[in-house]
């Protein structure tokens, strides 16, 4: 049984973070293990109150589960402080976790900023350089460029000169963009590579974003390459957006424990 580790904050509601996250690792055959950098009061409806994890607590977990398990891939998601950003790359860099996904979890749709400037600084100095593979959407792309990332083309641009800052890969996730179909845009660098796929009407897109990286994650867990990995994640969301569900009066969840990944191991 491969291990995957997910280094996030805590969604009471079960549609986004570490829940989401473990349910994408379950479906690809992965044993799931967590290290919780926030605790949430959540719903559907909206975020009622939250609180940071003790940054100490924070590289306490991930050291815990890397000294007694080989962790095959991990990956970020909310990391709320710079202290908190600072402590999981101590530990990650410690322990050596690698490959690792980074969702650069810093603006939310609406345009609120989920990371102040520091936190912002300490993404970019301290953790894009050790990220395999970067996920922002076109909104996190612009608070790391800062400039607009409205299009395809923009897209394209983002990706090059996101990839100059450090990590491995990028993916610029354009879900935000209107259009008949939902494209991305891949630099692994080498190459660009555009994903496209038909766009899935549906309001049940609560954690997508986290979907989208825990399945990247579990991919390369099982040995896929980057780009491989990226095609597989896309191809399971897609799937997963139409068997999403909802599970109270607000935003659904996508249909995890409706997909049975491919390649992943029998369940």
């Amino acid at each position: 049984m491969r291990v995957a580790l997910t280094i996030a904050g805590s969604d009471s509601g079960g549609g986004a973070g570490i829940q989401t996250d473990l349910h994408a690792f379950a479906a690809h055959g992965l044993h799931g293990t967590t290290a919780v950098t926030a605790v949430t009061a959540q719903n559907s409806v909206g975020v009622r109150a939250w609180a940071v994890v003790e940054p100490s607590l924070v590289e306490a977990q991930i050291d815990a589960v890397a000294t007694d398990m080989p962790v095959a891939a991990a990956k970020t998601g909310m990391l709320a402080t710079a202290e908190g950003i600072e402590a999981v790359v101590r530990a990650v860099r410690r322990n050596r976790i690698a490959p690792l996904v980074v969702d650069p979890v810093m603006v939310a749709r609406s345009g609120d900023r989920l990371l102040d400037p520091a936190g912002e600084r300490a993404c970019v100095e301290l953790l894009l350089p050790l990220a395999d593979v970067l996920t922002p959407n076109v909104f996190e792309a612009e608070v790391l460029l800062g400039r607009p990332v409205r299009d395809a083309e923009d897209m394209r641009r983002a990706a090059r000169d996101l990839l100059a800052l450090g990590p491995r890969a990028v993916l610029v996730k354009g879900g935000g963009i209107p259009g008949a179909e939902a494209l991305d845009v891949l630099h692994d660098g080498r190459e660009l590579v555009e994903l496209s796929a038909p766009r899935v009407d549906t309001p049940n897109t609560h954690g997508t974003g986290c979907a989208l990286s825990a399945a990247i994650a579990a991919r390369l867990a099982l040995g896929a390459g980057v780009l491989q990995a990226v095609r597989g994640a896309k191809a399971y969301l897609t799937e997963g957006l139409r068997r999403s569900y909802a599970a109270g009066r607000g935003r659904g969840c996508v249909g995890h424990h409706a997909v049975v990944a491919p390649g992943a191991p029998p369940r």
